[in-house]
């Protein structure tokens, strides 16, 4: 029964490990869109990582990435950016690749 055992340890590892992988590149991917957002709308340089910041914890209050598209778009559209909700959400496909890349990377 052990190398049952151990392989059924070696699957909930390796899950974990996927689980904080992918956490993690959650939040990179929210922090590059508010940083992109921030420069969309013409924030000063001091205020742009104070943004990010604040997308990154948005992504806390419902479970899935909609709560970070709701408030990415709405603030784009409150500061007069033309933007679309579609653009946002490649936008956010395409960080989150990226952010995936860059921790395979170890970057």
């Amino acid at each position: 029964m052990t190398t049952f055992d151990d392989r059924e340890r070696g699957f909930e590892k390796r899950f974990a490990l996927d689980q904080e992988q992918e956490f993690k590149a959650g939040a990179r991917r929210n922090r590059a869109l508010g940083e992109w957002a921030a420069g969309l709308m013409g924030l000063t340089e001091a205020h742009v990582a104070e943004y990010a910041q604040a997308v990154v914890k948005s992504d806390f209050e419902q479970p899935g990435e909609d709560d970070v598209l709701r408030k990415v778009f709405e603030d784009l559209k409150g500061a007069g950016v033309a933007v679309s909700e579609g653009e946002v959400r490649m936008k956010m496909a395409e960080l989150l690749a990226q952010a995936r890349e860059g921790l395979r990377e170890g970057k």
